[in-house]
């Protein structure tokens, strides 16, 4: 499918106000995105787990306007049930970038409340859960106005939009593990929209669990859309570019056989390569903390003593990933508890787990 397939051709059916509301979940990526060109399409592939706990939730109301007041778009934004003012650029911006798929935006006033069950800048992509869950709202829009529609469609279309928001919430709508980005070893891979990875997964990754290590839970001192625009003309952009594709290509046969030392050695290739390109980057920056290495550094010397088939990931931050199978889940707290939570901020990390993505309320 392309942009044009996602503009209405049909007449819009006549609903003078409601309400919905969905729920959607944060992804943590395996094969990284970093790096973007116009219109939010991305500069390589990626795959990542779609989360379970770490989601927000969010609320969309809505009421037609006067006919004189068509001409702009009109809305409210609460987080936390507090009116935030900073945040309605951000959603300006998305309205402006899906105008023309949501012909209908300028004719309602719009209120949308959001939360999250997880701390907001806690390292966790908040924009992905958050813009993905405002995406799965409009949409609920939509297919009341044009019903003709399949429920296939939707649920691309739903992924198209939260793209524009925030290029990783596009791997937010479905659950398990999600690819973005045109590939070709992978059938139906689009720059546009996310979709459930295609091929057969060992039982051992549809379980996975990701215990969050809070090392920095305050903002970040360089946004991910600063970073992912220092990739452009970045001296070691394509050789990037190549390697994420060659790592997700790795990644079939891995995720099929279970086996779990080719997947270490490929999703921490990827997180130390994504902080790479920041260091390597004019100008360069650092988000990575002392205690980041701590961690890794001890995640490696547990996996070498024990053979527990653990591993790290990073995201544009300094709190640290750590994936393992279910099976391994209370020896591996237990190794959090013991040695890993004295680098955790006030001794904060979330226990997480491969979740099933999005859902309507």
């Amino acid at each position: 499918m392309t942009p044009k397939d996602f503009i209405p051709q049909e007449k819009a059916q006549i609903i003078s106000a409601g309400e919905f509301k969905s729920e959607s979940p944060s992804n943590i990526a395996l094969v990284k995105y970093w790096g973007k060109k116009e219109n939010q399409i991305p500069a390589n592939p990626s795959i990542s787990f779609t989360l379970d706990h770490c989601k927000s939730t969010t609320r969309l109301k809505f009421s037609q306007k006067d006919e004189n007041q068509k001409d702009k778009f009109s809305f409210e934004f609460y987080f936390e049930e507090e009116k935030k003012e900073d945040f309605k650029p951000k959603i300006l911006k998305f309205f402006e970038r899906i105008e023309q798929y949501c012909p209908y935006l300028k004719e309602y006033h719009f209120e949308i409340s959001s939360s999250n069950s997880f701390p907001h800048s806690s390292g966790i992509a908040s924009s992905a859960s958050g813009m993905s869950a405002i995406a799965l709202c409009i949409i609920q829009l939509e297919e009341k106005l044009y019903p003709e529609k399949t429920e296939e469609y939707y649920k691309k279309k739903a992924s198209f939009l939260a793209r524009l928001g925030s290029g990783s919430a596009c791997r937010s709508l479905d659950g398990g593990l999600v690819v973005w980005g045109e590939h070709k070893g992978i059938d139906a891979s689009s720059d546009y929209f996310g979709i459930p990875f295609p091929y057969k997964v060992h039982d051992i990754f549809k379980t996975y669990r990701d215990t969050i290590l809070l090392v920095d839970k305050g903002e970040k001192q360089v946004s991910s859309t600063v970073g992912h625009n220092l990739m452009h003309g970045h001296p070691f952009a394509e050789k990037r570019f190549e390697q994420a594709g060659e790592n997700l290509k790795k990644l079939i046969p891995v995720l099929e056989s279970g086996d779990q030392e080719e997947f270490i050695k490929i999703v921490e290739s990827e997180a130390l390569s994504l902080h790479a390109m920041m260091m390597s980057s004019l100008p360069y920056f650092i988000l990575i903390k002392p205690n980041t290495l701590e961690i890794i550094n001890k995640i490696w010397e547990y996996r070498q003593k024990t053979n527990t088939p653990v591993c790290f990931t990073l995201d544009a931050g300094a709190n640290v990933h750590l994936l393992y199978p279910e099976a391994q889940e209370s020896k591996v707290l237990e190794f959090i508890k013991n040695e890993l939570v004295v680098y955790c901020q006030n001794g904060h990390y979330i226990c997480d787990r491969v979740g099933s993505g999005a859902k309507k309320l």
